[in-house]
């Protein structure tokens, strides 16, 4: 069956990458979640997508020139009073949130931009000390810090938007657990049965719509990232 991770938490009805809505992913019964982690001036793993405050928070500024202290402080309610005082969260939060439960956990690394020195290996050692190794895989776009890094001793996910030639074979080459194609790529008929026989999952972003989460759901991709976690679990009760 096909799960269903909740795109930076349940991000249709919460401020995105926020603890609201990593809450309301767990509440909602979805079967993962997906996040994206950069890193702040001081060392810390903080959950944002973009690379700036500007448009999530109330801050500005690159996150990677400010320190956890100040962007603490930020609000991040996305201007939605149901979460007045809402803020970011850092990577461990979310680990300690999940590792009661048995849900996955997506960390897609923000190096396509920033360079982050270490920033894999920092996030593979904290899902480690969280014990969730068994339950996390780390995606991104920058799919040359994956080459030989089998010292993470985590599954890797390369994320792509364009359609990659002979994407079975590429994603062998770098020892990946999965592909995480944008699910417009995945109009060719066996492409998933190549990757399959492969042994590579297809775990397809970002399905929201009811016609796409059903061809997606048809087609059986393993996982779906949606910011419409709820459609997607209605949808996927009415197919089953």
């Amino acid at each position: 069956m096909t799960s269903i991770w909740a795109h930076r938490g349940a991000s249709a009805v919460a401020p995105e990458n926020t603890m609201s809505a990593f809450r309301r992913a767990v509440e909602l019964g979805a079967d993962g979640i997906e996040l994206d982690v950069q890193r702040t001036a001081d060392g810390k793993l903080v959950v944002i997508h973009d690379e700036t405050l500007d448009r999530t928070t109330s801050g500005s500024g690159r996150v990677v020139e400010a320190v956890w202290d100040d962007i603490r402080e930020v609000d991040a309610s996305a201007g939605d009073p149901a979460f007045d005082g809402e803020r970011l969260c850092l990577l461990e939060e979310v680990l300690e949130l999940l590792a009661p439960t048995q849900m996955v956990l997506n960390v897609e690394l923000k190096d396509g931009v920033e360079h982050y020195p270490g920033m894999d290996l920092q996030v593979a050692e904290a899902v480690r000390a969280a014990g969730m190794t068994d339950r996390v895989i780390l995606s991104s776009f920058n799919h040359v810090q994956f080459a030989g890094s089998t010292e993470l001793g985590l599954p890797l996910g390369l994320l792509y938007v364009e359609p990659l030639w002979a994407v079975e074979e590429y994603a062998a080459a770098f020892g990946a657990a999965a592909v995480h194609p944008d699910f417009r790529t995945l109009s060719e008929p066996r492409l998933l049965e190549r990757l399959n026989d492969k042994g590579i999952a297809v775990n397809a972003w970002t399905v929201n719509r009811r016609a796409d989460l059903e061809q997606m759901f048809r087609r059986g991709v393993d996982a779906v990232i949606t910011d419409e976690v709820e459609l997607a679990l209605q949808v996927r009760a009415e197919l089953s």
